[in-house]
């Protein structure tokens, strides 16, 4: 009697992927559709795993265009709270063209009002000043040790506590209000992906009715590759 055999399963079969499906991660993600539907393929599918895949790919892409001159750009404003809060912030790309599309439009609004909500006082983690990062490391470090902690245990919590002090005051760092799984910098990356050019923020300024001073931050220009 012959002896049927099955057929091995094939490991390499790539998951049926509706045009829905690419569609829905589009709507959540806002990159074109071949990036979507790349992504969902080697995400299995998977819709959650498929935007980590979309931001990996963004944040990579962003690190190859980061030595790119960001020339063009635009300002925009932002007011809040009745009137009680204003924001002014420049965000530059490399074209007067990428300057003008919607993806940008809507990327410098959501950077504005979320500047307005979360009263960042640096652009990135490299602007603090030397003063303000050596006063925050000496009070972390003085409150380590009166808690009774090695030293070296001390320097440990002191570098946690700085990375919590660089989310809390870099707009960089901070997770965006509008969604607290990514933070500023991995939204910007992710719209470098999808539009091609390097983007960054140059400076903003945030007033607040009642405040007796304004926050005024200016990125320091990027150290460029030799």
């Amino acid at each position: 009697m012959a002896t049927t055999v099955s057929p091995e399963p094939d490991d390499n079969k790539q998951p049926n992927i509706s045009a829905a499906k690419v569609k829905e991660l589009r709507d959540l993600s806002g990159a074109p559709m071949m990036d979507c539907k790349k992504a969902l393929t080697e995400a299995g599918g998977d819709i959650e795993k498929a935007i980590v895949v979309l931001r990996k790919r963004g944040a990579a892409v962003a690190q190859k265009k980061a030595a790119r001159v960001t020339s063009e750009g635009s300002v925009t404003s932002y007011i809040h709270a009745g009137g009680k809060i204003g924001v002014l912030v420049e965000v530059n790309c490399e074209s007067d063209f990428v300057a003008r599309t919607e993806d940008f439009k809507e990327l410098i609004h959501d950077i504005a009002m979320h500047i307005a909500a979360s009263d960042p006082k640096y652009v990135r983690k490299e602007d603090v000043t030397e003063a303000d990062f050596a006063r925050e490391k000496e009070i972390y470090l003085d409150q380590a040790i009166k808690s009774g902690k090695p030293a070296h245990i001390a320097e440990k919590m002191v570098t946690g506590k700085m990375e919590k002090f660089y989310e809390e005051v870099c707009l960089y760092e901070q997770p965006f209000i509008k969604d607290q799984t990514v933070n500023i910098s991995q939204l910007i990356s992710t719209k470098i992906g999808k539009l091609g050019e390097n983007i960054s923020v140059r400076r903003f300024a945030r007033f607040k009715v009642g405040d007796a001073g304004e926050t005024i931050a200016i990125s320091k220009p990027e150290q460029k590759a030799e």
